[in-house]
């Protein structure tokens, strides 16, 4: 196992590299060089769509291994362009993410209609692009949170993209007007061959109390990935939980005690895991989420939560101002550390 890891796991390392799971990984449908054909093959995505999803498999550092690497910059719309780009500033021209993500060994890039379509002619053939369709656009004041759409599936398929993403804010009041956009682009994605990615985002300010941030509960995200799997998703971005219980502490929904008591436990794996459930048992793959950069501590940060998605039975991590908001022989780097766990043979399924 590279020592590396180990290393930057740190106390955590036995505790993470060595837990087993609770539901069996014999139940799940997991990543491999063979998945398109194992798992898409069988379902109703046309042609094009397998075509395309298989480049996204085939491109970057881990390239034939089922896992995928991406680098999502479209935060200059929702965390605004200042915040995201002044640590580094070279970000603002759109051509450097573009070139973060090809010497990162990245899959592929995602970001915006702009992003992508300033150096489409230049850069669409060397590595696949995955056009953000909407945002959520927080120049309006007081701040609003809803996700609107600012650029069609059309506008990704002609500047050559393979794969458009789309955010649903779950739990939002905005979110049945969401589901029902977002939902007729995916299909209209498929019908022209481009793969479909779904954040799945939960967004109520009733879900952060005083004890936990139920954003990142086991249980709700677990939901909020089985809708998104229902309007034919075929990959699902999510951050990673942090919590479970949503549903019991809120007092809504519906669900059941054995959630709880056979089919999670307080281990970040057992927690994870359950997210790749509610993704038909990792028939649509699983990216986790990057989070924020805080610093000094981003890189042990990221390897951990890449260890964790790879054991959980995940697909990869989507990880951006990590990445970009430091020099870009460091973020080349950091990229490379999260590859590096799954391209580790010794770090296995849980």
């Amino acid at each position: 196992m590279n020592n590396k890891i180990v290393e930057l796991l740190g106390d955590e390392a036995d505790h993470l590299l060595n837990y087993k799971a609770k539901v069996s990984a014999d139940l799940l449908h997991l990543p491999g060089p063979d998945f398109v054909d194992r798992i898409h093959g069988h379902s109703d995505r046309p042609t094009p769509v397998l075509r395309n999803l298989q480049l996204l498999f085939n491109t970057g550092r881990l390239a034939g291994t089922g896992y995928l690497s991406i680098l999502p910059v479209d935060q200059g719309i929702e965390h605004s362009a200042g915040a995201s780009f002044a640590p580094n500033p070279i970000y603002f021209d759109p051509e450097n993410i573009v070139k973060l993500a090809i010497e990162g060994g990245c899959n592929a890039v995602a970001s915006t209609l702009g992003v992508l379509g300033a150096v489409a002619r230049k850069y669409a053939h060397k590595i696949p692009f995955i056009v953000k369709i909407n945002h959520n656009e927080l120049l309006t004041y007081p701040n609003k949170y809803d996700q609107v759409m600012f650029a069609s599936v059309e506008q990704a398929f002609n500047m050559g993209a393979v794969a458009v993403g789309a955010t649903i804010y779950f739990g939002s009041e905005n979110s049945n007007r969401q589901l029902m956009e977002v939902a007729e682009a995916f299909e209209y994605a498929h019908e022209l061959g481009l793969v479909t990615i779904l954040w799945c985002y939960l967004r109520n300010s009733a879900f952060k109390t005083e004890d936990a941030d139920y954003h990142v509960a086991a249980d709700l995200t677990n939901q909020a990935n089985h809708l998104g799997v229902t309007i034919e998703a075929d990959i699902v971005k999510q951050k990673q939980p942090e919590t479970n219980g949503g549903f019991k502490a809120l007092k809504f929904g519906k669900t059941h005690e054995k959630v709880y008591t056979e089919l999670t436990s307080d281990h970040p794996i057992d927690l994870t895991r359950y997210q790749v459930i509610g993704c038909y048992m990792g028939r649509a793959g699983l990216i986790n989420s990057g989070g924020a950069s805080s610093g000094a501590g981003d890189l042990a940060q990221a390897v951990r939560t890449a260890v964790i998605n790879k054991r959980a039975g995940g697909m990869g991590l989507i990880s951006g101002r990590k990445a970009f908001q430091r020099p870009m022989k460091e973020g080349v780097e950091l990229l490379h550390a999260i590859q590096d766990v799954y391209l580790d043979k010794d770090i296995t399924v849980a």
